[in-house]
């Protein structure tokens, strides 16, 4: 007869467990927001993608306006410590992080963003909590961006300056989304890289 084995016990603490779960959550519901919209993802698709209950979904995020706003939140900081990471000495070369910047705008984090950004124009009960959650991860990028590129913004048409180069990397992010435009995309961010450079120099006194 065979010597039966007792099952190990999980000593993973429970908090971190229900991080460990919390996280792949956010994770999954960004992948499903990205691939398949706002329509095609609920908490019971995010659940199953995550390897979880829907009920545990649910212990997380009681509506699914939490699930998806909660995630793109996350996502966002997610990028901003690892754009902070890239430059993690203070301001870099800013041809660098021009590009840092722009790729912020085309990748999974965009597309998901884009997509809960399309929602909330139709859905009144999500409109309120998205335009927020916006214009918090917009102000963080903003003053990340600033930082990175050694921007004083107390020089007048600065801030301008820093809150254009977002836009443009916003409109190429949107571009991205229908075709991959690597060529030309690689031209503007390079003639952008110029104009940052030359209007963040500061201005000689006579």
């Amino acid at each position: 007869m065979g010597v039966v084995t007792a099952p190990v016990p999980d000593r993973t603490p429970k908090q971190d467990r229900s991080r460990a779960t919390r996280r792949r959550l956010l994770e999954a519901a960004v992948a499903c927001l990205a691939e398949h919209g706002w329509a095609g993802s609920t908490v019971a698709v995010v659940a199953e993608r995550a390897g979880v209950s829907r009920g545990a979904a649910q212990h997380h995020f009681p509506t699914r306006e939490d699930l998806f706003t909660a995630a793109v939140e996350y996502v966002a900081e997610e990028r901003s410590a690892a754009l902070r990471g890239l430059f993690a000495d203070g301001p870099a070369a800013r041809p660098a992080v021009v590009a840092a910047l722009v790729d912020l705008y085309t990748g999974t984090l965009f597309r998901a963003a884009l997509q809960l950004w399309v929602a909330a124009s139709n859905e009144e009960q999500l409109r309120p909590r998205v335009t927020e959650l916006e214009a918090r991860v917009g102000r963080e990028t903003h003053r990340i961006a600033a930082e990175l590129l050694g921007a004083d913004e107390s020089v007048p048409g600065v801030r301008e300056t820093v809150q254009g180069l977002l836009d443009m990397a916003r409109g190429l992010g949107l571009a991205n989304v229908l075709t991959d435009d690597a060529a030309r995309r690689a031209r503007v961010v390079a003639q952008w890289s110029a104009l940052v450079d030359l209007a963040l120099v500061p201005a000689t006194r006579p």
